[in-house]
């Protein structure tokens, strides 16, 4: 197996992410935890929808799939279904996430498939010119919101442990050594890791700019219980916040292992000769 350094997994595309913006601390923080783990780059593969920080899998020399709005989770949980022994990462920004994406959300957080889910969330989509995302904060305008936003925002840390994923952590593209830590804890977690980064938008969203989001997040407290699920919803609703850390971490059966157990259920009660073909004639 290949020694693995962090340039190894530099694309041949150069990142086309605005300078400053918070993705690039991100792709850094990815970088790091993959080659602490000595992940083979053959070996990987990174899926995103559409948006800024979907553009991610141009940017590494891993596998990828650019696929559809809202979409990169089905097709990372079919990747690691038809091969469970590749290294599956999803990622994606807030609008693809949690708007046209967040039934699936939803439900990769309840089945638990074993792989890593990167949401970037900027507060905004700035892909399309600085719309307001789910996670806009009420109060903010736009060129589309020009008198302010009126909708509740949505809390992705919330979101994903009302629905039990069993690895939820949050970080700041600020500070890619926690953002590091926390990556490469959800790449190594058997289950559905999920990670939430703040990642500030400096085109278009000045309500939470890198100065402002740096002046109010706080880090969860060294004796929080990260298997108290109860607890790290109290830290995601706290209005002092945003914290930063691992929320919550759990092992549970993972979506593969459940589904090998049923086919090896389904072969044992069809006998040795089972086979699909005399299955489907069934249905001629």
């Amino acid at each position: 197996m290949k020694k693995m350094e962090i340039s190894d997994y530099k694309g041949k595309v150069k990142p086309s992410w605005c300078p400053g913006c918070g993705n690039h601390g991100v792709l850094a923080a990815l970088k790091k935890a993959m080659a602490n783990l000595e992940y083979q780059t053959h070996n990987t593969t990174i899926v995103s929808g559409i948006g800024c920080s979907s553009r991610f899998p141009f940017f590494m020399s891993t596998y990828g799939f650019h696929s559809i709005h809202g979409r990169a989770l089905p097709v990372a949980i079919g990747l690691k279904e038809a091969n469970p022994e590749i290294n599956v990462i999803a990622v994606g920004g807030d609008g693809d996430g949690l708007s046209i994406g967040g039934n699936h959300f939803i439900h990769a957080a309840r089945k638990n498939p074993n792989i890593t889910y990167i949401m970037m969330d900027n507060e905004i989509y700035a892909l399309t010119k600085g719309q307001c995302s789910p996670t806009s904060r009420i109060g903010t305008t736009t060129k589309c919101n020009p008198y302010a936003w009126t909708a509740d925002r949505i809390n992705p840390v919330l979101m994903a442990l009302s629905f039990n994923a069993s690895y939820v952590a949050r970080g700041y593209a600020g500070d890619i050594k926690q953002l590091e830590e926390l990556i490469q804890g959800g790449l190594e977690h058997h289950g559905f890791a999920f990670i939430h980064i703040i990642s500030p938008c400096v085109q278009y969203n000045k309500v939470s700019s890198f100065e402002k989001m740096k002046e109010i997040i706080k880090p969860l407290p060294e004796n929080h219980n990260i298997e108290d699920r109860v607890n790290a919803m109290a830290y995601a609703f706290a209005p002092n916040g945003p914290y930063t850390g691992l929320f919550y971490k759990v092992q549970r059966p993972t979506y593969e292992e459940r589904y090998a157990d049923i086919i090896s259920k389904a072969k044992h009660l069809s006998g040795e000769n089972y086979s699909i073909e005399d299955v489907m004639k069934q249905f001629k």
